[in-house]
């Protein structure tokens, strides 16, 4: 790497709204980072992910416009 292109890289303390913290690095001057979703309390991550009924939806189309709507001719 070149000498004096690149900025400071410095360890950071990462903090989320649930509560959760950890140390990374980070180029941001600040010592102190905040975010509203971390690993600790995303759904994805936590197993409570709520999965979309999509099968209601395509059930109802076809209810309005008949099961061959979007069939080409």
């Amino acid at each position: 790497m070149k000498r004096d292109i690149h900025p400071q890289y410095a360890e950071t303390q990462v903090t989320c709204t649930c509560g959760a913290s950890f140390t990374t690095r980070s180029t941001k001057t600040d010592s102190a980072i905040r975010t509203d979703v971390c690993s600790a309390c995303h759904p994805f991550y936590t197993g409570k992910q709520k999965i979309l009924d999509t099968g209601g939806r395509v059930a109802r189309f076809e209810a309005r416009f008949g099961k061959n709507a979007g069939a080409k001719k």
